[in-house]
C-alpha cells in the first residue's frame, strides 16, 4: 500500500483539516467540559492508586523483615492519597465554572462557550496528567523509602525530603490547572 492510498480522497495531506474543524465545531462545549473533569479525577485517582500499589507492596515486603517501619512509612501512602484529593478539588473548581448558554440560531455555540469548554478540558488534562506522574513518582520514592528504612533507619528522613519534592509535581499541576480554568468564561 502506497502513501497515496492511505490519504483521504481529495486531500493533499494526511490530515483532513476541514473535516476536523467541522468535527470540533459541532461537538458541544459541555462535552469537552465533562471530558476534562472526568479525566482530571480519573487520572488523579489512577496516579494515587498506582503510587499506593508501588509503595504498599514494598512496605509490606520490607515490614516482614523489620516490623518497626510500618507505622512511620505510612506517610508515603498518605502522600499518594493526597494526589487523588488534588484531582477532586480541581474537578470541583472546574464544575463551578460551567454556565448555561443557548445555541446560536445556526446550531453552533458561541465562541466564548467553545473557548471555555477547551479551557476546562485543558485544565483537567493538565491536572490529571500531572497527578498521574506525581502519584507514580511518590510511589517509587515511597517504595525506596520503605526498603532503605528497613536497612538503615537514618535514611528515612533524607528520602522523605525527596518524596516531598516528588509530591510537589501534583501541586504544580493543580496550580496550572487553576490558572487555565480562570480563563473559562461561557458568556
Amino acid at each position: 500500500m502506497s502513501t497515496a492510498d492511505a490519504m483521504l480522497p481529495g486531500s493533499n495531506s494526511w490530515i483532513n483539516w476541514q473535516y476536523l474543524g467541522f468535527l470540533f465545531m459541532n461537538i458541544s462545549p459541555y462535552f469537552w467540559c465533562a471530558l476534562g473533569i472526568g479525566l482530571c479525577v480519573g487520572l488523579s485517582v489512577l496516579g494515587a492508586a498506582w503510587g499506593i500499589f508501588i509503595t504498599g507492596s514494598s512496605l509490606l515486603g520490607a515490614a516482614q523483615r523489620e516490623p518497626r517501619i510500618t507505622s512511620k512509612n505510612l506517610i508515603s501512602i498518605i502522600f499518594c492519597e493526597a494526589v487523588a484529593i488534588y484531582g477532586v478539588i480541581v474537578a470541583i473548581i472546574l464544575q463551578t465554572k460551567i454556565e448555561k448558554v443557548d445555541q446560536l440560531p445556526n446550531g453552533l455555540w458561541p465562541t466564548a462557550a467553545y473557548t471555555a469548554g477547551y479551557a476546562i478540558l485543558g485544565s483537567g488534562l493538565t491536572t490529571g496528567w500531572a497527578n498521574l506522574s506525581c502519584g507514580i513518582s511518590v510511589g517509587v520514592v515511597g517504595s525506596s523509602a520503605a526498603l532503605s528504612d528497613a536497612q538503615n533507619s537514618t535514611l528515612f528522613v533524607k528520602i522523605l525530603v525527596v518524596e516531598i519534592f516528588g509530591s510537589a509535581l501534583g501541586l504544580f499541576g493543580v496550580i496550572i490547572g487553576i490558572i487555565i480554568a480562570g480563563q473559562a468564561n461561557f458568556t
